[in-house]
Formats: C-alpha cells, sequence, structure tokens
C-alpha cells in the first residue's frame, strides 16, 4: 500500500545498473537481451546506452532504440513473453513487409523475439542502420532552428 503522497509502482523492479537489470533476467531473456546489445553496438559502436523505465535505451542525439524483456512489466501484469526490440522513431522507418508492430501507436514500432534464432540478424541491422539515419536527420532539422 502506498504511503500518502507517494504514487504507487508502476513496475516490478526498480534497478540502478545495466548489470543488476542482467542479473534479474531469467536465462531465456538473458540471451536474447545480450544478442540484442551486441548487435547494436555492433551497429553503433557510439551509442550510449541508459537504464531507462528499469530497461536498456540507446541514445545518440535522441532515443534510438530501446530492449524490454517480458519479465520487466510495464504496470501490473506481464502483455508479452520474450524480448521487445522497439525503435523510439518507428512510425518513420521503411516498413513495406510490415515486420515491426505499432498496433495503434503513433510513434514506437518494435518487434517481440522468443529466441536468438527468432532474430533475422541482417533485417534487424537493416533496422538498426535506419533508425540511426533517422536520428541523425531530426538532430539536423534541430540544429537548424
Amino acid at each position: 500500500m502506498p504511503k500518502p503522497n507517494e504514487k504507487p509502482k508502476m513496475q516490478n523492479v526498480n534497478f540502478q545498473s545495466i548489470e543488476e537489470f542482467l542479473a534479474f533476467l531469467p536465462p531465456d531473456e538473458l540471451e536474447v537481451v545480450e544478442f540484442l546489445r551486441q548487435l547494436i553496438y555492433d551497429c553503433i559502436p557510439d551509442v550510449s546506452e541508459k537504464l531507462s523505465y528499469n530497461v536498456p535505451y540507446f541514445k545518440r542525439h535522441k532515443t534510438i532504440c530501446f530492449i524490454w524483456p517480458g519479465s520487466v512489466l510495464w504496470g501490473k501484469k506481464q502483455s508479452y513473453t520474450g524480448v521487445r526490440l522497439g525503435f523510439a522513431q518507428g512510425h518513420l522507418l521503411t516498413d513495406e513487409m510490415g515486420y515491426l508492430k505499432l498496433e495503434g501507436r503513433k510513434q514506437v514500432a518494435w518487434r517481440d523475439f522468443e529466441r536468438v534464432e527468432d532474430i533475422d540478424v541482417e533485417l534487424v541491422q537493416a533496422y538498426v542502420y535506419e533508425a540511426v539515419a533517422v536520428d541523425e536527420g531530426l538532430a539536423k532539422i534541430k540544429r537548424k532552428k
């Protein structure tokens, strides 16, 4: 029960570091998270990683993407299984084949993965590279203002 003037917790965890986050994950999610983190670092060597909402977010100028395991709840219940790779500006990515999901959202697009084998590495890399180009383009627009 929250104390007076205390916000109720929306999440089941409160990590202080990436290491603490990784230690919390069940082995199946950990394998997918580590694979996706490495893929992102391989594609964006100068990316910065920071916990936000208790999951890793990756940023250059603005947030490019995030990795959200199903075991880290948003709200009171688990809404999916596996690990979600989300793109902050997903609505701006070329996705003619409908690989990414928007499900009524206006901006954030994502794909869920149950296992490392589910990840189409070349396709996911292409989305990451395009997300970096979008980030760069938005930063240029902001600098011109």
